[in-house]
């Protein structure tokens, strides 16, 4: 009797075997950051910024970096308009690229009429940087998944993090009306976004 009953037993180990592995390949599948363009782009920004020759006038040095910081976000925006599906994704890239080219030319404009000039401050790039190192390591610890439209909202939560506090330093340490106004409206259109970021990332998350 009991050699009867063990059967029923098995059969239902195996479907709950079968069931966590269905439910296992239904959850977060990720990518290798060397496959994932998105993380290509955001390195080579990495790249540009380390490779800037800082002036100690904190305000040049802060637009000098935003520049580069700006297009990297926008070359992220183009890669999700190419191969991102999601209506409300590419509605914020498409937005991204607009008011980052406009903030470009603007710090453009400024690095062309304000040459830097004493009292100089070399412990402003420092601080830049160490801001720029943090979102590299937030967005090495992100479990990409291939996915353009998730990546793009995970990698860029941290890359307008990063511009926040990059804007936090203009306003403390900067002296020029101009890029304390850039920095304070940076700050105010990136902390909407990443709301908008993160409230997307709930309703879409893969685990």
């Amino acid at each position: 009797m009991n050699r009867f009953l063990r059967l029923p037993a098995l059969a239902l180990l195996g479907l709950g075997l079968a069931t966590a592995a269905c439910k296992k390949e239904e959850g977060l599948q990720v990518q290798p950051h060397d496959q994932s363009t998105l993380m290509t782009i955001m390195h080579n920004m990495m790249k540009d910024m380390d490779a800037m020759t800082p002036t100690g006038d904190p305000d040049n040095d802060f637009a000098m970096m935003m520049k580069m910081h700006h297009q990297g976000a926008i070359n992220m925006a183009n890669e999700e308009l190419k191969n991102g599906k999601d209506t409300e994704m590419r509605t914020m890239a498409t937005n991204i690229i607009a008011t980052q080219q406009a903030e470009i030319a603007q710090f453009t404009a400024f690095l062309a009429a304000h040459p830097a000039h004493a009292p100089f401050l070399p412990n402003f790039a420092t601080m830049q940087s160490a801001n720029m190192m943090r979102m590299d390591q937030a967005n090495d610890l992100r479990p990409l998944t291939g996915d353009t439209d998730y990546d793009f909202a995970q990698l860029m939560v941290d890359h307008h993090q990063s511009a926040i506090e990059n804007s936090d330093l203009e306003l403390k340490y900067g002296r020029e009306t101009t890029t304390k106004t850039l920095a304070d409206g940076i700050i105010t259109e990136q902390k909407m976004e990443i709301t908008q970021f993160q409230t997307w990332l709930l309703k879409n998350k893969k685990f």
